[in-house]
C-alpha cells in the first residue's frame, strides 16, 4: 500500500493534477460525553448506542471512502485535500489520520472548535507532500435572534507544487431544522460572513485561487446560493453526478439533490479537469421505500444500519 501511495504521489507531481474531496461524514463522534455539548446520544448509553466498536467501524469506513475517492486501479492517487463536515473534535481527527485505515496516507489536518450545540465541526485534511500549509483560522458566525449557535467557517491557505497559493474555505451552514424558509436568513447571514472573508482575500490578490466547499444546507437552485454566484464564484458541482446511478450527493424522499457544493473563483475554473459525485457501489444501498439507490447511510433515526454516510463525496480534479 505504501509503495502504491508513493508511486501515485510521483504521478501526481508529474501530471500536476490536484484532487479535492468533500465529504459530510454523518456524525463522526467519539464515544465520550462532552459536558459542554449535547452529544449524549452518541455514547454507549445514549439513544444511538454508540459503542467503541461502532465508532471504529465508522472511522475505518470514512477512511475507506476517502482513499477510494483517489480513483480506481492504476489511475488511483491520494487525494490532496479532504474537506470534512460533521466531525466532533480533535481526538476524532487524530484517530482518523493516525490510527485508522488512513494512517499510511500521512495526512495532516486543521479544524475548527465551534460553539455548535451538538459539538460538530469542520476540518481539512491535507497531504504535506503536495500542499504546504501557510495559514489557517476560524471565522465565527455570531448568533442572530432565534438562531442556534452554528459551526465556524474554516479558512486555510497553502502553497501547491506548482507554486500557486490556494485559499480554501470549509463550511457547514446552519441547519434547515425547523423548515427551509424560517432558517433561510440564518444561512444567508452566515454566507455574508463567508463572502466578506472571500473579499478580504481578493483585496490582497484579485486573481487569487479560491475554493469554497462544504455542506451548505441549500440546494443549487435555492435562493441563498445566488449570493455566491453574485460574488463571482462558480458552483462546479451543480450538475455533478456519479457513474453508478447517483444523480447528486444526497437523497431525500426518493429525490436526488446536493446540499454539498464546491465553488471556485474564475481563475481556478479554467484549471478544472472534472467534478463528480463519487458513488462506488459499496457506498450505495437499495432504497426500499422509493425504489432505486440511495447513499448507504450509517443510521436511520436511531436505527443502526452499519453503513458509511447519508451523503456521498464530491471529487474535483484540477490541473495546475
Amino acid at each position: 500500500m505504501v509503495e502504491k501511495m508513493l508511486t501515485s504521489l510521483l504521478i501526481s507531481a508529474l501530471t500536476s493534477f490536484f484532487t479535492l474531496v468533500e465529504l459530510n461524514c454523518e456524525n463522526l463522534f467519539d464515544c465520550r460525553h462532552d459536558s459542554l455539548k449535547q452529544d449524549y446520544e452518541f455514547t454507549p448509553d445514549g439513544s444511538y448506542h454508540w459503542t467503541p466498536t461502532r465508532y471504529w467501524q465508522h472511522l475505518n469506513r470514512t477512511a475507506q471512502t476517502i482513499l477510494a475517492c483517489g480513483g480506481e486501479e492504476q489511475a488511483w492517487q491520494l487525494p490532496d485535500l479532504v474537506a470534512l463536515c460533521e466531525v466532533e473534535n480533535d481526538s476524532v481527527l487524530v484517530d482518523l489520520t493516525r490510527r485508522s485505515l488512513l494512517r499510511s496516507a500521512r495526512y495532516e489536518y486543521v479544524m475548527t472548535d465551534s460553539p455548535d450545540a451538538r459539538g460538530i465541526d469542520v476540518a481539512l485534511l491535507y497531504s504535506p507532500f503536495t500542499f504546504q500549509l501557510l495559514n489557517h483560522h476560524a471565522i465565527r458566525v455570531p448568533v442572530l435572534p432565534g438562531m442556534r449557535p452554528t459551526r465556524d467557517i474554516l479558512y486555510v491557505s497553502g502553497r501547491l507544487l506548482s507554486g500557486d497559493t490556494l485559499h480554501v474555505f470549509v463550511t457547514h451552514m446552519p441547519s434547515r431544522s425547523g423548515g427551509e424558509k424560517p432558517t433561510r436568513p440564518f444561512r444567508r447571514y452566515a454566507a455574508s460572513r463567508l463572502l466578506q472573508a472571500v473579499d478580504s482575500v481578493r483585496s490582497l490578490s484579485s486573481q487569487a485561487h479560491i475554493v469554497v466547499v462544504g455542506d451548505f444546507n441549500d440546494y443549487a437552485n435555492d435562493k441563498n446560493m445566488r449570493l455566491y454566484r453574485r460574488a463571482g464564484l462558480c458552483d462546479i458541482s451543480a450538475d455533478a453526478t456519479g457513474s453508478h446511478g447517483a444523480k447528486a450527493t444526497y437523497r431525500y424522499h426518493g429525490r436526488w439533490a446536493s446540499l454539498d457544493h464546491i465553488m471556485v473563483s474564475e481563475g481556478l475554473l479554467r484549471m478544472l479537469s472534472c467534478c463528480l459525485v463519487f458513488d462506488a457501489p459499496f457506498l450505495l444501498a437499495d432504497d426500499e421505500r422509493y425504489g432505486g439507490l440511495q447513499p448507504r447511510r450509517n443510521y436511520l433515526g436511531p436505527r443502526y444500519l452499519n453503513g458509511f454516510s447519508d451523503h456521498l463525496p464530491l471529487v474535483a480534479r484540477f490541473g495546475f
